[in-house]
């Protein structure tokens, strides 16, 4: 028979290793790896919309979902060690914000799963075999950015009377974007009798250059080109342009809300929450080759028409109505 001292000495044993072998059986916390090429600080609302669209999915971020933030800060050659420390962490899965992290992510991994928002054909970039199927570790967003480019010229010939002459100011260090950009533009200006001049920048001081060269060559408008790096920079080009008198166009709404002339393009927060909302499935288990790629059907056209009258600029009435919104 034990002793009733023996006793309570086992119960305090047992009771001791109850929490650890709790804290055994339950599972790990999942965490994703969120991963840019340029500077977080400008994509704060996206954020939040990414992470409604997790939390649709049934994940809340610091309950059940870790995420791993990091970014390249404007330097796409650090992705590879970036995204290298990702995997070394590990995650389940990478959240892929723009093209230049999605194609060092697919170049990184052929085995954890990879959500992107890009802002071009994900099969042209060889980023998935087709939108219906995948068919790798990749599948995401894509909201038509560098498509749009036609569209943006065709805005900036209805707002700026006899435009001719425009600068496409466009970032080398995502050659592959720039390339698609120019041709994209290219062919639209032929088309409307304009000429493209191209601009490059991947540093705020060399887009103070390409300003800079306005005083000389006098350009009569201005397309900003696509990417994450001039999203990040867009306070410092709508004061370029207005500074310099030089309508412009952007291709996100942010852009706009921060002073610059006019955007137009698919809504970043709807894609952001498509990313969410997909990288939930996948914690749930869905594999990316089966999840057919998201085409943003959500397009804004945003026009502040304050930049307008302090370019001396007449918004005529068919881009005020058919404007998503005028800022004032």
């Amino acid at each position: 028979m034990m002793k009733r001292r023996e006793f309570i000495t086992l119960l305090g044993t047992a009771a001791a290793t109850w929490p650890l072998a709790a804290r055994a059986q339950q599972p790990t916390m999942p965490v994703v790896g969120l991963l840019r090429g340029a500077s977080l600080d400008a994509i704060g609302n996206e954020l939040r919309a990414f992470r409604q669209g997790l939390k649709d999915a049934g994940y809340i971020e610091g309950e059940n979902v870790a995420i791993e933030y990091r970014t390249a800060d404007n330097r796409i050659d650090r992705l590879p060690e970036v995204i290298a420390d990702l995997i070394r962490r590990p995650v389940a899965v990478i959240a892929s914000t723009d093209n230049p992290s999605t194609r060092a992510a697919k170049a990184a991994t052929s085995t954890i799963p990879v959500v992107f928002v890009v802002g071009e054909d994900p099969v042209s970039l060889g980023l998935v075999a087709s939108l219906a199927r995948p068919g790798g570790n990749l599948t995401g967003i894509n909201f038509f950015s560098v498509e749009l480019v036609a569209k943006r010229l065709e805005l900036l010939r209805d707002l700026v009377p006899g435009v001719t002459r425009v600068a496409m100011l466009v970032n080398p260090a995502d050659a592959a974007a720039t390339a698609s950009t120019l041709r994209h533009a290219e062919a639209a200006a032929r088309a409307m009798g304009m000429q493209i001049r191209a601009l490059e920048a991947s540093s705020s001081p060399e887009i103070d250059a390409a300003f800079a060269s306005f005083v000389r060559e006098r350009p009569d408008a201005l397309s900003v080109g696509p990417g994450s790096f001039f999203n990040s920079r867009r306070v410092q080009l709508a004061q370029l342009a207005t500074f310099h008198r030089v309508p412009a166009i952007y291709p996100v709404r942010q852009s706009a809300e921060a002073g610059g002339l006019m955007s137009y393009g698919a809504s970043l927060m709807d894609a952001f929450r498509h990313m969410g909302a997909y990288t939930g499935r996948i914690l749930k288990g869905a594999k990316p080759a089966d999840l057919p790629v998201v085409q943003s059907t959500k397009f804004e056209l945003v026009i502040n028409h304050q930049t307008a009258r302090m370019l001396g600029l007449t918004v005529p009435d068919k881009l005020l109505v058919a404007a998503d919104e005028v800022i004032e």
